[in-house]
């Protein structure tokens, strides 16, 4: 599939490495993160509130090099810029080694809503702000270890894993369910879905219930995983999951909540 030519990277000045943003884009990144802000009140944990307020990027569409020195004064990890979706094996090197990827362009004002490839508010405001905090920090490092470890199917089905915690996580707090995943946090019908409405399953973090559920990129998740809190998200990883990811194989999937075809009649691919 051709990539959309809306969403083309952006070549930085080569005196300055600054990546030059019109007036559209950045109206569109404060009106993207004013939304937000106000959504995700009571509904983001509060770690994430915290790497918000870190990284303070509200103003304007943030540099890469900005966040990587904010970041590594923190965890030591930092924001490699991609051109586009990169293939798997530099995806996970690239967690291995502390380096969020992340692009450099961001949607248009007429899908400001929703867009299947990720852009840069989805990966910076979305992910960077709990790359603040050690125990996520640790947890997607490892995570991008185990993975390269794996391949082919097990590796797909290990990416589950990394959808139902890094992209669409619940923790509890003080009794309450609260975000940390960045798909939920960058998308304002997903942070009022998944914390506030009563329509899906919610479910406590088992490993191999996780990697026998199905899902799909462009519908609301109807399944939620719950941690209590990120150090217990970083002790999942203490489990055998490559095994559990070659038995839940052999299991099968669980029952799926939603047709595995998308909106267009295709059938969903599972890569984010």
């Amino acid at each position: 599939m051709a990539k959309d030519p809306k969403y083309i990277n952006k070549i930085p000045d080569p005196k300055t490495g600054k990546i030059i943003y019109d007036e559209t884009e950045e109206i569109t990144w404060r009106f993207l993160v004013a939304r937000q802000n106000r959504l995700i009140q009571n509904r983001a944990c509060k770690e994430f509130l915290r790497g918000l307020e870190l990284l303070d990027f509200a103003h304007k569409v943030p540099q890469h090099f900005e966040m990587s020195e904010i970041l590594r004064s923190h965890t030591g990890w930092s924001v490699a810029p991609v051109p586009e979706i990169i293939p798997a094996e530099e995806f996970f090197t690239l967690l291995k080694n502390k380096q969020f990827p992340s692009a450099n362009f961001i949607r248009v004002p007429e899908e400001v809503d929703y867009l299947k490839e990720p852009d840069i508010f989805h990966e910076i405001y979305g992910h960077c702000p709990l790359l603040t905090n050690q125990d996520y920090g640790d947890y997607m490092q490892e995570y991008g270890r185990l993975a390269l470890t794996v391949k082919g199917k097990e590796r797909m089905r290990l990416f589950r894993l990394f959808w139902f915690t890094i992209e669409f996580g619940l923790l509890k707090e003080n009794g309450n369910y609260r975000a940390y995943g960045g798909g939920i946090l960058s998308s304002s019908k997903e942070t009022v879905w998944a914390v506030d409405d009563e329509s899906p399953d919610r479910i406590s973090l088992d490993p191999m219930t996780a990697l026998r559920t199905p899902y799909r990129i462009d519908i609301l998740q109807p399944v939620y995983f719950v941690v209590e809190n990120l150090p217990a998200l970083f002790k999942t990883l203490e489990k055998d999951l490559i095994s559990m990811a070659k038995e839940s194989l052999l299991l099968g999937d669980l029952p799926s909540k939603f047709s595995l075809k998308n909106q267009d009649g295709e059938v969903s691919s599972g890569v984010y």
